[in-house]
């Protein structure tokens, strides 16, 4: 008799469990994603004990046919490939036709299903991947799945699960991602008697991440709209591709990548070379080993992307991978040149005084009151009721005479602009409507939406001196800010020094007398390989000797007593960290070491001269957000702190 056996199909259905179900969040993941291909807008998920015990997913989409009901069990049994084809174009997120019969071959599993085309449902019960039971039953529309003692049969991967919390945690992680993913349905998840999401469906992005994470994380994410472009295509001729979503301001950042959520065609992802590319786009804005928050959609033609090259469909490959990569990248790097956002002093909330007024009452005295109030960019539109509904806010002028331009109050986003109109008499009231953000409940209509502070203010600071004699301090419209001027001049002759090696035209100073650097046989390595890079960033060197370099020249910007401390500086990085690194990512890190050496000092003391040059030099960069070693540049105490700091709000 042979060695070679074919397997039985219980055995077999557990080692494609194996491949399927790794934890009860992958039970999950197959499931919620059936409910969705289903076409459901409503789905509730109950949890018990980390899902080991308990996982019931409900939904209200189409539902199966009692033939379909039982089918379902076999393996391989799919209704979203037909031929070899399919697999080249899959637009529905489960596909292989794996996931009930795995599931059920290591649990206890009960499925209820109705289909709007019949008027009775089906009642599906299947112990260990045996069909013990099959009867009909009037049933609503959708499907009930319900999976109970996972891998109760399977003791191994049992005793393999991790913490009751550890599992739950990746299940609410999970439906988290789907949730923001599809912000159109209602979600629910419950962990026993516990309620640990419940989302009800909404017409933007923005107010998904809104109920999701609340409004703390929504004013520090930027917006990247809809940025498009047009591919050539085989099929069509021309295809499209957009990437959405929100990233957040360089000052978030996270110590690991729990926070980054990555859908391709609105499938979730864990894929390098995304996750690449958005590390990328934060290269030299954030330190290397942070990570930002980010919530990102990429939506291309089905064709160009294969879904089917991991059991868990998490992973996938695209047809143009480079392209893919720079493209996501630059829109990312493109958003945060438009946005400029600038870093605001952590502040602890405090109590309000019993004796204070809430803010929409408070009565603000002031001369010379104007007539008009700009609401515009702060707003969005009410209707009749909700207007009238709004508190107001009164004005009142104490003295006469005089003009007052404009007025801000803050960060409110509340502006009056007098430019044109006539001084009111003293005793006049300008009344307007505040619009209070709502801090419980659905996402607020006419919410002020605080202002983000960016870093165009730069053009508009008012020097005050030193700190230390390391930090300038500078009054603002929108509030006090502190530079770091070791930091801000590092940003100035970074992209001065990428401006110029792209170019061509760097400035270089010459050497009276060669400095010759001795090399580790790494160092000596590196600096064959990156030798004409050296040479277009203004050094100009040759070998001499064993291991021995002559240096001839260096940067203008370089004091010639820095040199050997720089190059020495840029072997190692080279060595260490862009040994597998682009060519783009390489000047980048050289051009990163030149500036942090060259740059003004801390506890160093500058007249205003200087101090007017910092700030006019650091606005006119493309990221004054950030040092090249990502530490930010700026700080903002805004006026609405410092109102609250002194109770007077």
């Amino acid at each position: 008799m042979g060695r070679i056996q074919v397997l039985p199909d219980d055995l077999a259905n557990k080692i494609a469990a194996g491949e399927v179900v790794e934890r009860p969040a992958s039970v999950v993941k197959e499931l919620l994603e059936n409910s969705l291909d289903a076409g459901s807008t409503d789905l509730r998920l109950d949890i018990d004990s980390g899902g080991r015990r308990l996982i019931r997913i409900a939904d209200n989409g189409c539902g199966m046919l009692r033939d379909d009901a039982l089918l379902a069990f076999e393996r391989h049994a799919t209704s979203k490939l037909r031929v070899a084809a399919d697999l080249f174009s899959i637009a529905t997120l489960g596909f292989r036709g794996e996931a009930l019969p795995s599931i059920a071959s290591v649990s206890r599993l009960t499925l209820e299903t109705r289909s709007a085309e019949e008027n009775i449902g089906s009642i599906v019960e299947v112990n260990g991947g045996k069909i013990i039971r099959y009867e009909e039953h009037a049933l609503a529309r959708g499907t009930t799945i319900t999976v109970r003692d996972l891998f109760f049969n399977v003791p191994a991967r049992r005793k393999f699960l991790r913490s009751e919390q550890t599992e739950l945690a990746h299940i609410a992680s999970l439906v988290t991602h789907y949730s923001l993913a599809h912000p159109d349905k209602s979600f629910e998840l419950r962990h026993g008697a516990a309620e640990l999401l419940n989302v009800t469906p909404v017409d933007t992005l923005r107010e998904r991440v809104y109920q999701v994470f609340g409004s703390k994380l929504l004013e520090d994410l930027i917006d990247l709209g809809e940025i498009a472009r047009d591919i050539p295509s085989e099929e069509e001729g021309t295809a499209r591709i957009a990437l959405s979503g929100f990233i957040s301001r360089p000052q978030v950042q996270k110590g690991n990548r729990n926070s980054i959520y990555l859908f391709v065609n609105r499938r979730l992802i864990r894929d390098k070379l995304l996750l690449h590319a958005l590390t990328s786009g934060y290269h030299n804005l954030i330190p290397p080993s942070a990570f930002p928050f980010a919530l990102l959609f990429l939506d291309c033609p089905v064709s160009e992307v294969d879904v089917n090259v991991h059991p868990s469909k998490t992973e996938v490959r695209f047809q143009r991978g480079s392209f893919i990569h720079d493209y996501v990248r630059d829109g990312i790097r493109e958003a945060l040149i438009r946005s400029r956002p600038a870093s605001s002093v952590p502040i602890r909330e405090t109590p309000q005084p019993a004796a204070g007024l809430p803010y929409s009452e408070f009565t603000q005295r002031m001369e010379n009151v104007p007539q008009s109030v700009d609401l515009t960019g702060y707003m969005r539109p009410l209707t009749p009721e909700q207007e009238a509904a709004l508190p107001e806010f009164h004005l009142r002028p104490i003295t006469p005479g005089g003009t007052t331009p404009r007025f801000d109050f803050g960060a409110t986003g509340i502006a009056i602009d007098n430019s044109t109109e006539p001084t009111p008499p003293p005793d006049s009231v300008a009344t307007v409507r505040l619009r209070v953000p709502d801090t419980h409940g659905s996402f607020p209509a006419g919410a002020i939406l605080d202002a983000p502070a960016t870093m165009e203010a730069l053009s508009d600071l008012r020097p005050m001196g030193q700190l230390h004699d390391s930090f300038i301090i500078a009054a603002g419209r929108d509030g006090l800010w502190i530079i770091d001027q070791h930091v801000a001049h590092e940003r100035i002759l970074f992209e001065k020094v990428l401006r110029e090696w792209n170019t061509g035209k760097v400035a270089v100073q010459h050497l009276l007398v060669p400095l010759i650097l001795e090399l580790s046989a790494g160092q000596w390595i590196e600096y064959e390989r990156i030798q004409e890079e050296l040479l277009a960033a203004g050094f100009e060197t040759e070998p001499f000797g064993n291991r021995s370099v002559a240096v001839k020249s260096v940067p203008a910007a370089v004091a010639s007593d820095e040199a050997e401390r720089i190059l020495t500086e840029i072997l190692e990085i080279a060595e260490t960290e862009m040994r597998k690194a682009s060519l783009h990512d390489l000047r980048r890190g050289m051009a990163a070491s030149i500036a942090c050496r060259a740059a003004i000092k801390i506890n160093m003391r500058l007249d205003a001269t200087k101090i007017d040059y910092l700030l006019t030099e650091l606005a006119a960069t493309e990221y004054p957000m950030s040092c090249p070693h990502g530490r930010p540049v700026a700080l903002r105490y805004a006026i609405r702190d410092i109102l609250k700091g002194f109770h007077r709000i």
